[in-house]
């Protein structure tokens, strides 16, 4: 969850291989789906690739609140994903994880593709 700066933008999303600003809104949160929703959805919901960039029209505030699992949690995408849209996990490459082996990987290579953290933590 972001609360950010209502007067002073800078956030941005990747879309389509192009960076879209995000429009600051009054009394507004902004919601990032991580990566673990990503793997619990079977990818129906993404994980949104983002930045905040310096402007030259005043200083930026914001407070960031992250929500993880323990580091001990199992994640995996939901059965009922799987079964009933047909396709396996190994379709779309989600793995099953421990959280905490996962951050270990996050940590060393976070601003590369998601793709290749999905493999390390498959092959732990």
């Amino acid at each position: 969850m972001l609360f950010q700066d209502d007067v002073v933008g800078g956030l941005e999303v990747l879309k389509d291989g192009e960076w879209f600003d995000v429009q600051p809104m009054r009394n507004s949160i902004v919601i990032n789906t991580g990566d673990q929703v990503e793997v619990l959805s079977n990818g129906r919901y993404k994980s949104a690739w983002h930045r905040v960039q310096a402007k030259p029209d005043g200083n930026r505030m914001s407070i960031a609140s992250f929500y993880n699992p323990s580091m001990k949690a199992t994640i995996a995408p939901a059965p009922q994903l799987v079964e009933n849209g047909g396709v396996g996990v190994e379709a779309f490459g989600y793995p099953e994880f421990v959280f905490g082996d996962y951050m270990s990987v996050y940590a060393e290579q976070k601003f590369d593709p998601k793709e290749p953290r999905f493999q390390a933590v498959r092959a732990m």
